[in-house]
């Protein structure tokens, strides 16, 4: 063999090595396509469910509001009295078969009196919730990418803060109570007054919590190359800002509920709320306060639901915080 072959040889030898080796780190490589144990694909919304679980506090919570929305919801088809027929005779009657949970002064059922004033209650601190967070996103985006808007929005969101709401709900409650029950008639004309007048009065938290967070966006490199390339302030909004504040934004409707179930429960208690004969838990305390002493169940019960109602949704905000900060779900 001359020396010649022998050089050929070796340098053959040392390209399939280098070959072998690129295969080895390319292999070594993650793929295009990140997949989690299982083969399943990694998502956003797949890691914020595991950190989720994770907190047994929220998981708890969320069992427990699931189980009240169920009472509240499919309740009233299996349990089917109506819970606002008189029966004098049964007034004040105790735990029995016919009424599980008693019966009131008037007579009627403890339990479907329960049920639908919780299906109205959590109707209004849903609803009074899209409304403050519709209006605090609103305002809070603007106020933070628009900085010509940032002054006077911030003024009108301070105005509002100073001004004291359990007044001013009474005060909107006592102007519009009469023209909106003539138009809408009596349930229908409340429910939208109060579910209005606890949104109107409820933004102001969450703009400021979105300002502060689009102010720091905005300044981020990929706000700053979207912007160079021209991209429009809409689409700016719309693609690159909201995405990002959306946690501030969950974990702000969750107590938003919160809020507005309370509030509305406070009215109904002050008897500026829904009507005698369309049960929350709010009136339910209401009617019952006269008759406390001897009858303290008809307060304990709906207090319960309000407060355990109240716990869960702030237990399950807080998991939702911590699911969706990335700095706590990268742990």
């Amino acid at each position: 063999m001359t020396e010649i072959e022998r050089q050929q040889r070796m340098n053959t030898g040392e390209l399939i090595e280098e070959t072998a080796g690129a295969a080895a780190a390319t292999s070594a490589l993650p793929p295009d396509d990140p997949q989690i144990a299982g083969g399943e694909t990694r998502s956003q919304w797949r890691d914020v469910w595991r950190q989720f679980r994770s907190h047994r506090g929220a998981m708890v919570a969320l069992v427990l509001f699931v189980g009240v929305l169920l009472f509240v919801s499919v309740g009233p088809w299996i349990w089917t009295l109506d819970p606002t027929y008189v029966d004098i005779r049964a007034r004040n009657t105790g735990f029995t078969a016919a009424h599980p949970l008693g019966t009131d002064q008037l007579g009627r059922d403890m339990l479907a009196r329960l049920m639908a004033g919780g299906r109205v209650s959590i109707a209004v601190g849903l609803t009074a919730m899209l409304i403050a967070i519709f209006l605090g996103s609103t305002i809070g985006v603007l106020s933070g990418y628009f900085r010509r808007l940032d002054a006077p929005l911030m003024r009108v969101t301070e105005l509002f803060l100073a001004l004291p709401l359990l007044p001013l709900l009474l005060l909107m409650v006592t102007l519009f109570r009469e023209p909106l029950s003539q138009s809408f008639g009596p349930a229908m004309g409340i429910f939208i007054l109060i579910v209005s007048a606890i949104g109107a009065t409820s933004w102001m938290q969450s703009a400021r919590i979105v300002r502060g967070d689009v102010l720091g966006l905005k300044e981020r490199e990929f706000i700053l190359a979207a912007r160079s390339i021209g991209t429009p302030p809409r689409r700016m909004i719309l693609r690159h800002i909201l995405p990002n504040v959306l946690s501030p934004i969950m974990v702000a409707a969750t107590l938003g509920i919160a809020t507005a179930i309370i509030t509305e429960s406070a009215l109904s208690f002050l008897g500026l709320g829904f009507p005698p004969d369309f049960p929350t838990w709010g009136r339910l305390l209401y009617d019952a306060v006269d008759q406390m002493v001897l009858y303290p169940s008809r307060v304990i019960l709906p207090g319960i639901f309000i407060s355990l109602t109240v716990l869960c949704v702030n237990y399950i905000g807080d998991g939702l915080r911590d699911a969706m900060d990335p700095r706590i779900r990268g742990r």
